[in-house]
């Protein structure tokens, strides 16, 4: 009996890599008010970050807020911009953290190390693709958000797993857990505040750990975020020592209801009323600068604890792609690489 084997005609498939992903919150692509607009929608509309009637909100977001908070956001992101690169802080630091790892992996051919974006560009679509097109048969998920909140952490792998049920031919997938308590990251933040210490001619009587806030009823219905802040705080009081008080606190609040306290801009305050002229600020939550630090804290902190008393100010800087950040990072990836 003859048996004719008949050729299979099969596109070329490239196979066998590992992609590893860094995932940001995310920026406009300009200051522009319909980037801002563009940027601030697909923000506003993820239904991890906005808990509410979906009905009321899209009215409330696409005839309200969408037509008023770009001007206010793009003020605050013109006072930070980089206008030699033309991009946002946070865009340059990540990507910077990415090619910073590429580095770290270069001997490793099968690895690929890329960035990409939870609202904004580059898409965590886009490079899902990239990824696959270039072979990448498992995929390594890091958010750089050190302590896990629904309205970060999840809404990554939200996206994530969005994407996946669009691709026939799926990657395996790992996505690396939030280390607040990671002892290269407590050692990170207070290597960054010693090293910090050295360039200012004055001593703190405080210093603030200052955490992006979620509204209290989320952590009502049992997100754990705050109890992750609380552990960082904790775990950088016992690295740092007791030599200056650290305090922790919470900003970035947005809209009417409550969120989690104590608020940053009403400890600025209080702090200079109780006489406290020395203070260092500190953002644990934040693995890049962004609009939240360099805006909101360096500069509008600083204008509110001046109004009220205060004398003298600083900000730490985030992590960003300071050499104790990218080994936290490679640590990380490397125990999720089998």
């Amino acid at each position: 009996m003859n048996t004719n084997l008949e050729k299979i005609n099969h596109p070329e498939v490239k196979y066998g890599k590992t992609g590893v992903l860094i995932v940001n919150l995310g920026t406009p692509d300009s200051t522009s008010w319909w980037d801002i607009r563009k940027y601030l929608k697909e923000f506003l509309s993820d239904r991890r970050v906005i808990e509410t009637n979906p009905i009321l909100w899209w009215v409330i977001l696409n005839f309200i807020i969408l037509n008023l908070r770009p001007h206010k956001t793009a003020r605050a992101y013109k006072k930070i911009w980089m206008k030699e690169t033309n991009e946002s802080p946070l865009r340059f630091y990540t990507r910077s953290q990415s090619e910073k790892l590429i580095q770290k992996f270069s001997s490793n051919q099968n690895i690929h190390v890329d960035y990409a974006m939870r609202y904004g560009n580059p898409s965590i679509r886009s490079k899902m693709k990239l990824m696959k097109e270039q072979g990448c048969e498992k995929l390594i998920i890091l958010p750089l958000y050190p302590q896990y909140a629904a309205a970060t952490t999840a809404t990554v792998c939200d996206e994530v797993y969005r994407n996946l049920m669009t691709m026939r031919w799926q990657p395996s997938l790992q996505i690396i857990p939030h280390y607040e308590s990671e002892p290269l990251y407590i050692g990170a933040l207070a290597n960054s505040i010693e090293n910090h210490l050295k360039t200012i001619d004055w001593i703190p009587d405080v210093i603030l750990s200052s955490y992006h806030g979620i509204p209290q009823k989320y952590f009502d219905k049992g997100d754990p975020y705050q109890c992750y802040c609380h552990k960082t705080n904790r775990l950088l009081i016992e690295k740092f020592g007791t030599k200056i008080p650290i305090e922790l606190s919470f900003q970035s609040r947005f809209g009417p209801a409550s969120w989690l306290r104590p608020y940053t801009d009403k400890t600025l305050e209080r702090l200079a009323k109780e006489g406290k002229k020395n203070i260092l600020i500190i953002c644990p939550g934040f693995s890049s600068d962004c609009v939240e630090t360099l805006e909101e804290i360096e500069m509008e902190g600083q204008e509110t604890f001046r109004e009220h008393g205060g004398e003298n100010f600083s900000m730490v800087p985030c992590l960003n792609d300071s050499n104790d950040h990218i080994n936290l990072l490679e640590y990380l990836i490397k125990k999720h690489i089998v």
